[in-house]
């Protein structure tokens, strides 16, 4: 009995030295096409959470891994029922877009395989929010390649501002 309480213990451990730095393409072509699809991973590296109904800084401690940036699927929240607008307010603030999508191409350079977003987190409402330091990608599957039930599923990488305490 003891000894399996040891194992039990030692599956939770973190591998010392382990890092996790996935290239956009294995990002969307791996993780979230795996995700998806409904294939799962034998190690949760990106939890599934709502993360707009979280601020940033609260993040960190909800992830599965990572020091300075942290990865999560995430439903596509729409703001209204019949729009295709997304909901991207939190409790003190709101991630606002940055540009337009970016093409993520496969490594042969021929075909897009995805899609990604780089929004930056706003303190306050709109049109009176405060930009912070805080940025995130969304990464997203190309509209054609997604079925119909899964097409509202995205993976985002949320990064902190460099030197900053991650309490607000």
């Amino acid at each position: 009995m003891e000894e399996k309480h040891d194992m039990d213990e030692e599956e939770e451990i973190m591998l010392p030295g382990f890092r996790f730095h996935p290239t956009d393409e294995e990002l969307v072509e791996f993780y979230l096409r795996r995700k998806i699809q409904q294939k799962p991973i034998s190690i949760e590296l990106i939890r599934q959470l709502n993360i707009y109904k979280y601020d940033p800084w609260d993040l960190p401690k909800l992830a599965a891994t990572g020091e300075n940036q942290w990865y999560f699927y995430c439903p596509r929240d729409r703001k209204y029922r019949n729009s295709s607008r997304p909901n991207r307010v939190t409790r003190a603030g709101f991630w606002k877009a940055t540009g337009t999508d970016r093409p993520i191409y496969s490594s042969e350079g021929i075909k897009c395989i995805g899609l990604k977003k780089s929004l930056v987190f706003y303190k306050g409402r709109a049109a009176k929010g405060t930009k912070t330091d805080w940025m995130m990608h969304e990464f997203r599957l190309p509209s054609p390649n997604v079925p119909r039930p899964f097409d509202k599923n995205i993976l985002t990488n949320v990064k902190s501002p460099i030197n900053t305490i991650l309490h607000y």
